[in-house]
């Protein structure tokens, strides 16, 4: 079945909607880029992450090539490398567990509650003399148990470098940690042109770190229309990660309806909570202040649903059922979590995004209590 063939498209009309409803402003905002020939480290850059810090609560934020590079980065600022040890999850996109190892650091992977959050109950017994940091993952938009968190790293000299790439707009994320990660990936609730992501920070200096680790150590002349830009008195390996000046304009347009896009996939997430309250299924947790990136739901007889959906012209999303610390080559699976292993086989996403219609949710609505009125 082709994607054009759904009735309910898991996530592509996210994309087509809000361009055919913000095709002009669009438009005129990367028609500027280009006629001013502002393509890397300009403008709207710099307009994109004074929103960003102040959206979330920090004082600082520095664009960069995607959340996958705003944890690597991030990590490497703080001095994390070879011999040390960061504690995470598993139950993440691999792009967490990738991060620490490309800086050199181990991870030490403890297990999820049944909301598919760290289980701050099991952080402190795998906490020794290599331990660095803890690396909390905000997923589909819930929230840790954040002050526990940031007790027990307090207790033990710890760096937070907090995960809320899926958690954009959710109480405290992005301010959590000394470092804070985000992604503007296509498919996360501000997604981008493509790939992009930021690290949010209280801390002036980490802040200079990282602008000058994503631009080659160097503030070349592409920067010079900004005055705070940091000034390197010696040179330090570091990378190419910027932030797109042509991403940075489409996300300025897309940052005005920020708060309508979290609102809307609230009230969709809502509506699927109410609808299937009373079904043999698993529901996403139910937590004050959070965001809704994605919409969960545990299934024990996961494929068979999705087959029926899938006729029925719902697409959905489901991951491999082998967890990423049970993946062959990446040397984890000496790691027992068997919450992650056992979710990692029921998890089923349905469609949930701001563009929805009424009629979309209601079709995914019907479906879903018809799969479960045939049985």
């Amino acid at each position: 079945m082709s994607d054009t063939s759904f009735k309910v498209s898991f996530i592509r009309p996210c994309y087509t909607r809000f361009w055919r409803a913000k095709k002009k402003e669009i438009q005129s905002a990367l028609n500027s880029c280009l006629e001013r020939g502002d393509l890397t480290l300009r403008s709207d850059v710099w307009k994109f992450e004074e929103s960003l810090a102040k959206f979330v609560g920090s004082k600082y934020a520095v664009g960069v090539a995607s959340g996958t590079d705003a944890l690597r980065l991030s990590l490497y600022a703080l001095g994390i490398g070879p011999g040390d040890e960061v504690i995470t999850v598993a139950n993440t996109f691999l792009a967490t567990l990738e991060a620490i190892h490309w800086v050199g650091a181990r991870p030490v992977l403890v297990d999820i509650t049944e909301n598919e959050l760290m289980d701050v109950s099991k952080i402190e017994r795998l906490i020794n003399s290599k331990t660095k940091a803890i690396l909390p993952v905000q997923y589909t938009g819930a929230l840790c148990q954040m002050n526990k968190i940031l007790d027990i790293a307090k207790r033990h000299n710890l760096y937070v470098v907090d995960d809320y790439c899926q958690a954009l707009g959710a109480r405290g994320a992005g301010a959590f940690g000394i470092l804070n990660a985000v992604s503007f990936n296509t498919a996360k609730l501000l997604g981008g042109l493509c790939d992009g992501g930021a690290v949010t920070t209280d801390s002036r200096e980490l802040y200079e770190k990282i602008c000058l680790l994503r631009n080659h150590w160097n503030i070349h002349q592409l920067s010079v229309d900004r005055n705070d830009y940091p000034q390197p008195e010696h040179m330090e390996w570091a990378w190419k990660s910027r932030l797109s000046n042509l991403n940075a304009a489409f996300l300025n347009v897309k940052f005005k309806i920020l708060p309508w896009i979290i609102a809307r996939r609230e009230k969709v997430a809502r509506a699927y909570q109410e609808a299937f309250k009373d079904l043999p299924l698993g529901l996403p947790s139910e937590q004050e202040g959070r965001t809704w990136q994605e919409y969960h739901l545990r299934v024990s007889t996961r494929e068979e649903f999705a087959d029926f959906l899938m006729k029925k012209g719902i697409e959905t999303l489901t991951r491999d059922s082998v967890p990423n610390h049970k993946m062959e080559g990446l040397g984890l699976s000496h790691w027992n979590l068997p919450v992650t292993e056992r979710l990692a086989k029921e998890i089923l996403r349905l469609p949930l995004h701001e563009w929805l219609t009424a009629n979309e949710i209601k079709y995914v609505i019907k479906c879903v209590k018809e799969f479960y009125t045939k049985k």
